[in-house]
């Protein structure tokens, strides 16, 4: 069976959602193509759970090998905020 890598995206704002989203945070994309119709986004939050946000609050990044290797053996609810 294929691996497919895991996505991520950097929240650019979190106007409406300030208990569940950090500006500038890296949160996990999970696919969710009924919510891409509507704009939305599926992404792990910081509750650890899985909810649909406007799409426009995040852009897709690219993250260097090393850390999608150090971050692929860890459970779903963990994030990796950066620096």
């Amino acid at each position: 069976m294929a691996s497919h890598p895991t996505k991520f995206v950097l929240c650019l704002k979190n106007k409406g959602y300030e208990a569940s989203l950090e500006p500038l945070k890296i949160y996990r994309l999970l696919a969710d193509r009924g919510a891409e119709k509507h704009k939305l986004v599926r992404v792990v939050d910081e509750s650890g759970d899985d909810y649909l946000f406007p799409a426009s609050y995040f852009k897709p990044i690219e993250l260097p090998a090393p850390i999608r290797r150090a971050i692929r053996g860890c459970h779903l609810t963990t994030r990796w905020s950066g620096p």
